[in-house]
């Protein structure tokens, strides 16, 4: 290439069988304290019609979180905006260092890339037969970029074969999300892990605790939000 020539940046996402899309969706955690009630909140969430959880938080007896998806970010600085920014929710009180916003992302071998993309995170985070839920942000070392791609395929497939396990067994579902530089600890991805029962989740993490990627490549993980959904969007499917 000579130096006149432009250099070609490709941004779509790629799957297995060469399949390409333009098309993500985005999510964001948002937490809140102070709240004595939580039906008004389901209630506003319900006639909204957005895509969203709402789960009441483990750790806090005032604290409520919304998960809300969609694949235009425009979306979180006006409908869901004026949601929260209404009432019942303008009444609370906002936990900034628990917002948490990612967007799905593909890693070349999907089989069924829209699918990855747009519809598996949507049935992992609304379906009611999965209540429970753990979120956490996490940075990689700097190390694990100068790795090989062949080095982190092999960290990487540890940790994803472990995570598979747990799914195929039905005590953990995975929503994985990037959010380089969308967050503001610089924080490289958000998790999410949702399930049955709470312990599986928890001990999936105590199990991911040995991978090579987290034992030897990760800077930061968390802060962590713990919560049971006491409502859910219907997903279409």
């Amino acid at each position: 290439m000579s130096a006149s020539e432009p250099t070609k940046i490709d941004v779509q996402e790629h799957g297995a069988d060469r399949q390409t899309s333009d098309r993500r969706l985005f999510m964001q955690l948002s937490a809140f304290g102070g709240c004595l009630d939580a039906k008004p909140l389901q209630r506003a969430l319900e006639s909204s019609r957005l895509e969203a959880v709402l789960y009441q938080d483990v750790n806090d007896p005032r604290g409520v979180a919304v998960v809300a998806m969609s694949e235009d970010p425009i979306f979180f600085v006006s409908a869901l905006r004026e949601v929260l920014n209404a009432e019942p929710f303008a009444g609370l009180t906002q936990k900034p260092e628990l917002t948490m916003l990612g967007r799905t992302y593909a890693s070349g071998f999907e089989t069924d890339l829209e699918d990855w993309l747009l519809r598996r995170p949507r049935r992992a985070a609304l379906n009611p037969a999965w209540p429970w839920g753990i979120w956490y942000p996490l940075r990689r070392t700097g190390s694990f970029s100068k790795l090989t791609s062949q080095e982190q395929g092999a960290i990487i497939r540890e940790h994803s074969v472990l995570g598979r396990a747990y799914g195929d067994a039905d005590l953990a579902h995975d929503v994985r999300l990037a959010c380089h530089g969308l967050d503001v600890n610089d924080n490289d991805f958000v998790i999410g892990l949702v399930g049955r029962q709470l312990h599986p989740l928890s001990h999936l993490v105590q199990a991911m605790r040995k991978t090579t990627q987290t034992s030897q490549y990760l800077q930061t993980l968390g802060p962590f939000f713990v919560g049971y959904a006491l409502w859910q969007s219907p997903f279409a499917g």
